[in-house]
């Protein structure tokens, strides 16, 4: 069986920055859960960030928060365990939180911390494309499915 690595986030946990959760409840969310499809990972709390922490954002190649600090090294450092995870359970794609500066997958935050959205991926996001894990947003679950099915199809 193809499995799936799920930011924790979108499936409830409050792993987010702010203590929050992104929950996407959605169909086909619940139905990969039901048939044991899903590992779920937050490579922000891998890589040693707590919870609640900074926000961060990416500027230029560095992750840095909004005083400055470069939080870099615990970016790439859950990428890595992510895709360990990812490797581990046969995950082939990963549905991560669109924006994050770990898990966007075509947008993530410009590093000014005005909100403003930039196209890019996340570390996360860039070291899965890079190794051969397609990424998708929550936005992009019915492609994510029919990804998948293709996949199996072969």
């Amino acid at each position: 069986m193809i499995r799936v690595l799920v930011s924790a986030c979108l499936l409830g946990e409050r792993v987010r920055y702010d203590g929050r959760d992104a929950a996407a409840h959605d169909d086909v969310l619940d139905r990969w859960t039901s048939e044991g499809r899903v590992v779920r990972f937050c490579p922000e709390v891998a890589g040693g960030l707590g919870v609640p922490r900074p926000s961060a954002e990416i500027r230029g190649s560095a992750v840095v928060t909004a005083d400055g600090t470069d939080v870099t090294a615990a970016f790439v450092a859950g990428a890595e365990r992510a895709l360990e995870a990812a490797r581990a359970a046969g995950a082939a794609l990963a549905v991560l939180k669109e924006n994050s500066p770990s898990c966007g997958s075509t947008h993530v935050y410009d590093g000014t911390f005005t909100g403003t959205r930039v196209a890019g991926q996340g570390v996360t996001a860039a070291l899965f494309e890079a190794n051969g894990i397609r990424v998708f947003s929550e936005r992009r679950l019915a492609e994510a499915a029919a990804y998948l099915e293709s996949l199996e199809a072969r």
